[in-house]
């Protein structure tokens, strides 16, 4: 029976079993952690082989001959280029590598349309108003790299689809002060949803009021299958050639969830008019990025077809992550009618939605009794979820006894976050 059906009694005796069970868990004095999407253990020791790739090697050139100990390169080694051509559908020769960060090479981005503009078009910090759209429940990292600059972020609504592309259009097709917009296309951070064909088509039919608008297109989990049915994702840079609109988009991703977080290769991709503003930036920035950690990578994973190998590993380990998720939420609740969560075939996260006005009830209750989980509102802009019912799971870094104690806090504090709130409406 749906928990808002119940009668008083009845929701008095399941806050009830929920209290006792919740002072239970506190007596244990547990400490997890589930606020971060971070690889745990296991999945780290896949890649020791980038560590070894170097051993005993007494030549460091690449196959155009640069000796990857000294400076230059300025656009990463073209063998590194050509596995994330293969991962972002983008020529290898429109690919600039950076270190381990993805959101720095995003940041700098921003940066330079804040400080020198984008297209010709005055600075972005020169300019009256700017607005950044926010898919929404989304990306806590990205919002706040657009909070910093003092950027307005507009939320805007997902759906199955991805984001509401009917907002989106209006607002983007005509409002000059719309720079941009945030996007993970696949396995989207938190909701797990990859953005049907339609809508990456509709991304590159838009006609900007604004000149130096820029799409943000994060694909940081364009290889992280976890089930035999794997989503797919259009090719929007591809979509966009076809309609003259590949200056307005920014292609990003990384190996940091495929090798390791902190010492990883990112990459940005771009059309050839947007890579010569950014080979402008870099050319003053740096000498050129770390060419040996490129090199290690190289030698270790070959080609994309290392790199699905390697996957398939990551997918062994994290794919009974999610199902033990799965299974506890069902369990726990699936008959109460008081929560709603995703079932991703990929990426990172399990997006739950609680009753309205529980999520940061939720939160507290759990960490109070142990168990850190990400912020309620995080994946929100400014942290303001208007419904405060979004929470974030990540289930990769615990170890799989430790995940299942955390989903079963969880569930309690769902329930007894739920049954307080009704009984208190129903006084």
């Amino acid at each position: 029976m749906k928990l808002t059906a119940m009668k008083k009694e009845e929701i008095q005796k399941i806050n009830q079993e929920a209290v006792c069970q919740y002072e239970a868990f506190k007596s244990k004095k547990l400490q997890l952690n589930m606020a971060r999407g971070k690889p745990c253990a296991k999945q780290l020791d896949l890649a020791l082989g980038v560590l070894e790739a170097l051993h005993a090697r007494s030549e460091f050139a690449n196959s155009n001959g640069d000796d990857c100990r000294n400076y230059g390169v300025w656009n990463g080694l073209p063998e590194m280029r050509a596995i994330f051509s293969d991962m972002l559908g983008v020529p290898a020769d429109q690919i600039v590598l950076g270190n381990n960060s993805s959101l720095q090479m995003m940041f700098d981005c921003i940066s330079q349309g804040y400080t020198h503009g984008f297209g010709g078009c005055e600075p972005w910090c020169r300019q009256k108003k700017v607005k950044f759209l926010c898919p929404v429940p989304g990306y806590d990292r990205h919002f706040a790299v657009t909070e910093y600059f003092g950027i307005e972020m507009i939320p805007i609504p997902m759906l199955k689809t991805g984001p509401d592309m009917d907002i989106l259009e209006e607002l983007v097709n005509k409002d000059e002060t719309v720079k941009g917009c945030w996007c993970v296309p696949k396995y989207s951070n938190p909701t797990g949803i990859t953005y049907s064909d339609e809508t990456v088509r509709r991304f590159a039919a838009l006609r900007p009021a604004a000149k130096d608008f820029r799409i943000i297109w994060d694909n940081a989990y364009c290889v992280h299958d976890l089930t035999d049915t794997p989503d797919t994702l259009l090719n929007l840079y591809e979509e966009c050639v076809k309609q003259g609109t590949e200056d307005y988009v920014f292609f990003f991703a990384s190996t940091s969830k495929i090798s390791f977080p902190g010492a990883g290769v990112s990459a940005l991709a771009g059309s050839p008019r947007n890579i010569a503003d950014i080979k402008k930036r870099i050319s003053a920035q740096t000498i050129g990025p770390d060419k040996l950690n490129q090199l290690r990578h190289i030698l270790f994973l070959h080609d994309i077809s290392g790199v699905h190998e390697l996957m398939q590993g990551h997918r062994e380990i994290l794919e009974p992550k999610f199902r033990l998720v799965e299974a506890a939420l069902e369990k726990e609740l699936g008959d109460l009618g008081i929560a709603k969560w995703s079932k991703p075939n990929g990426g990172y996260f399990v997006n739950l939605d609680v009753m309205n006005g529980c999520a940061k009830r939720v939160v507290s209750l759990c960490k109070e009794a142990g168990v850190i989980l990400t912020d309620a509102g995080a994946t929100f802009p400014y942290g303001a979820d208007p419904n405060d019912s979004n929470i974030r799971i990540a289930p990769t870094f615990p170890p799989e006894e430790e995940l299942s104690q955390a989903m079963e806090l969880l569930c309690i504090c769902v329930r007894l976050a739920a049954s307080e709130k009704l009984l208190f409406e129903r006084t």
